[in-house]
């Protein structure tokens, strides 16, 4: 009689796919091993976005341009709305880079489970690839402003304007991953949402609207302080208004900064990607029945 062949059961298997994760499962060795799969996605952000448009890249550009002389033309010839020292299309400018950002990754990570449902149900990857794809792709599109950005910036100072950066720009890699782990942890929470209440995507394009004024991003958080303390409360216990505040502080020079300021608005970063993270791969063990 021949022996049953074991070996099978005692190999060393290179990948085991199991359904169970752990709630805070963020496996840098698995995302690495498909680090080819996560540039493919990347570049695909990147390129057809714009593909099949007129002018194409260049929307990267006309974006925060064009709403930084929207925001100067009503908020700050209209309204009034000082920005002190610093040129009003400068300080709108500043604030709109940041913010833009924070918003892709937020607008981009929202629709992951329903926008990828096809792809997730015929192939196993690790799934949190998608949004960080995003995240990375949008970075490059932030580059791209930034540099315009520091071209008016530049042309500013050459024209005399009392404009310069202070100590504080050393922390410009740290308020980038605050942007990016605030967008990207509370994208993953409503695209987990949205597997199942389907309106929470029109209803985030009002939300981010709102959240955009709430952050302070058209006006400095030292005029509502003096102008409307009944309302600053809503300023200040609001971490983005401190992030976009904190990026033009450093930039500019301008507007309110203290370290407890800083710390809160990293800190609550952090706790939303955690959260987002928890959410998210609870989520995706079971979504496909539902999407």
């Amino acid at each position: 009689m021949n022996k049953p062949n074991t070996s099978l059961e005692h190999a060393d298997w290179l990948y085991e796919i199991k359904a169970e994760k752990k709630l805070l499962d963020f496996n840098f060795k698995e995302i690495w091993r498909y680090k080819d799969l996560l540039f493919l996605f990347v570049k695909r952000d990147i390129v057809t976005v714009y593909k099949q448009t007129i002018l194409g890249p260049l929307w990267f550009l006309i974006q925060p341009l064009f709403t930084s002389v929207i925001f100067t033309l009503i908020f700050n010839n209209v309204a009034n709305v000082s920005t002190g020292t610093v040129p009003n299309f400068l300080f709108n400018l500043a604030g709109i880079t940041a913010w833009g950002y924070f918003k892709e990754c937020l607008n981009g990570s929202s629709s992951t489970f329903t926008k990828n449902a096809n792809i997730f149900g015929k192939v196993y990857f690790p799934r949190v690839i998608m949004p960080m794809s995003v995240t990375i792709s949008n970075l490059v599109k932030f580059g791209i402003q930034l540099s315009i950005f520091i071209g008016f910036y530049i042309y500013y100072v050459s024209s005399g304007a009392s404009v310069s950066p202070n100590q504080n720009l050393i922390l410009f890699p740290v308020y980038v991953m605050m942007m990016a782990l605030s967008g990207l942890g509370l994208g993953m929470v409503v695209s987990s949402f949205t597997t199942k209440y389907r309106d929470l995507t029109q209803l985030l394009t009002f939300a981010v609207q709102l959240l955009m004024y709430l952050s302070a991003v058209p006006f400095p958080m030292s005029m509502v302080q003096g102008k409307m303390p009944e309302y600053y409360w809503v300023f200040k216990y609001n971490p983005l208004a401190h992030i976009i505040e904190g990026f033009r502080f450093m930039t500019l020079d301008t507007g309110i900064f203290s370290m407890f300021s800083f710390l809160y608005a990293l800190g609550f970063s952090i706790l939303v990607f955690l959260i987002g993270l928890v959410i998210f791969n609870r989520t995706e063990k079971s979504f496909i029945d539902t999407v």
